[in-house]
């Protein structure tokens, strides 16, 4: 288990609020565990293992944002009379099952060597 002082005093996170930690964090590790399982998954330095924890509990967190809504980005903005336009979140980025399946891969593959094949 990683704790969420690790989140923001290692990894420098800071999207996540400490009340919705432990929903995020589970779901990031029990996303390792599935890697561990159907892949090679090493750790080329000491906390990697932690590293990519926080990096896919931060995924986890901007999915449950963007599909509430919340994590929608700019699509159009005015100088004259300040006009802004925000694109919802679903028109940004990808976040069918097969979206969300691979940022969070790449996430993990940030920090650890994730192989599959023969070994």
């Amino acid at each position: 288990m990683v704790g969420y002082d690790f989140y923001i005093d290692a990894y420098k996170g800071g999207s996540i609020a400490v009340e919705e930690w432990p929903l995020f964090e589970a779901r990031a590790a029990e996303q390792l565990a599935r890697y561990r399982r159907i892949y090679t998954v090493t750790a080329p330095e000491e906390n990697a293992e932690a590293m990519a924890v926080c990096a896919m509990a931060d995924a986890f967190a901007w999915f449950a944002a963007a599909q509430n809504g919340a994590a929608g980005t700019v699509s159009s903005a005015s100088i004259g009379s300040v006009s802004v336009s925000y694109a919802g979140a679903q028109n940004a980025v990808d976040l069918s099952p097969r979206g969300q399946a691979r940022e969070l891969l790449r996430c993990a593959g940030q920090y650890l060597d994730i192989y599959r094949g023969v070994g």
